[in-house]
């Protein structure tokens, strides 16, 4: 099997990377100091039209797959700018998956070109914070009224609500004790989240402060009946398409930052001298380095066999949620040991790699757990019965 990109691939890494060099370090330690969001370097992006890579031609995408998203997102966090980059545009990436699958032609129109034009800017509403990752136990509710829906409750790691005027969410339209399985009852909707009818509180968190992280709180806003993508109680099923996609995104992303930070390691080494040598002559400084290309190379090859499935239609759980994991661990030895290669400036906010090391945490808590995962290979791909 041949992982080796395209001349059209290669092409689109160079092109985002040459734009990515607009925003050096200094941008990304500045808004990871003051928690602006990276709103120049998202108008780049846009104006690149990178935002609608995966999205369909006919609403103004670039119609392409998701490898060449994972392409993508995988140079926007190895130019440096780590999840703080990635996470401004992530969702667009491939968020609403779920209208292109399952939404009318009006929807998809009405929906999407506004979205990679700027016009709009979402937000991805289903985790709560009594649900965890149990999904179906979700308690937002969505009541019908004469004219759609009303919304009611409690989502919480809402990322991007303060800049947001749209938000992707899930909500039960049955109570769980009435529904047959526990996967039905939750519907999706695509629709404006009015702030007449929320309330908006930013988490403080320990990393990617630029991106804003948040409990959303909801008091009857209304949705009309035309914002419920495909049937009503079928929601649990259209997330899904969404997230075999987003771990292998993550994945990319997780194997770029480690690259960054492998790299500042490797230049740091070169340069350093102690006792009258440079200590990247020093095994114990070399050894754990080489380890880590490795393992960051073995994890990418995961990632764009997932991406390469994806593309083809042919089921990549597995691989996706593999890529997931190996990724972000590689990532985060990569961190951990930039950190420890520059000894006392590792932690010096100056060298960059500290942010770094707070920042790979992400990929190995969500968008779920490590746990989680090895319960996914046991059960799905082992054989063994379910331990949950």
């Amino acid at each position: 099997m041949d992982f080796r990109f395209t001349e059209s691939q290669q092409a689109i890494r160079a092109a985002v990377l040459q734009t990515c060099r607009d925003f050096p370090p200094s941008y990304w330690l500045e808004h990871d100091d003051s928690g602006a969001f990276p709103s120049r370097f998202v108008h780049a992006m846009r104006s690149g039209g990178w935002l609608g890579i995966a999205m369909p031609e006919s609403v103004g995408g670039s119609g392409l797959g998701i490898t060449e998203a994972a392409i993508m997102m995988q140079a926007v966090a190895e130019s440096g700018a780590g999840f703080s980059g990635a996470s401004a545009i992530h969702l667009n990436l491939f968020g609403l998956n779920p209208v292109v699958k399952f939404g009318t032609e009006e929807q998809v129109r009405r929906m999407l070109p506004p979205l990679l034009s700027g016009q709009d800017m979402a937000c991805f509403g289903v985790t709560e914070p009594d649900a965890g990752l149990d999904t179906t136990n979700l308690k937002v509710r969505a009541e019908r009224t004469a004219d759609g829906y009303r919304i009611h409750g409690q989502k919480h790691w809402t990322t991007l609500a303060q800049q947001a005027n749209k938000v992707l969410l899930l909500a039960r339209t049955t109570p769980r004790n009435e529904v047959k399985k526990k996967t039905d009852g939750l519907s999706l909707f695509y629709t404006d989240l009015d702030r007449k009818y929320v309330e908006i509180r930013e988490i403080a968190k320990m990393g990617r402060k630029a991106v804003n992280s948040n409990a959303v709180f909801y008091d009857g806003m209304p949705v009309p009946a035309r914002d419920l993508i495909g049937e009503e109680g079928q929601g649990f099923y259209y997330i899904l398409h969404g997230l075999n996609p987003e771990r292998v995104l993550l994945a990319a992303e997780a194997v770029g930052l480690g690259r960054a930070a492998l790299q500042r390691a490797v230049d740091y080494a070169r340069q350093r001298e102690v006792f009258g040598r440079a200590i990247g002559m020093n095994q114990g400084i070399q050894h754990p380095l080489a380890r880590n290309w490795m393992e960051l190379e073995a994890a990418n090859l995961m990632v764009f066999d997932a991406a390469t499935r994806y593309d083809r239609g042919e089921d990549c759980g597995a691989q996706a949620n593999a890529a997931k994991y190996l990724a972000a661990e590689a990532g985060f030895r990569a961190c951990e040991q930039a950190v420890l290669t520059h000894g006392g400036m590792g932690y010096a906010r100056e060298y960059h790699v500290e942010r770094y090391l707070r920042e790979m945490m992400i990929p190995r808590i969500a968008p779920v757990s490590r746990e989680m995962i090895f319960n996914f290979i046991g059960e799905k791909v082992l054989g063994l019965p379910r331990s949950f």
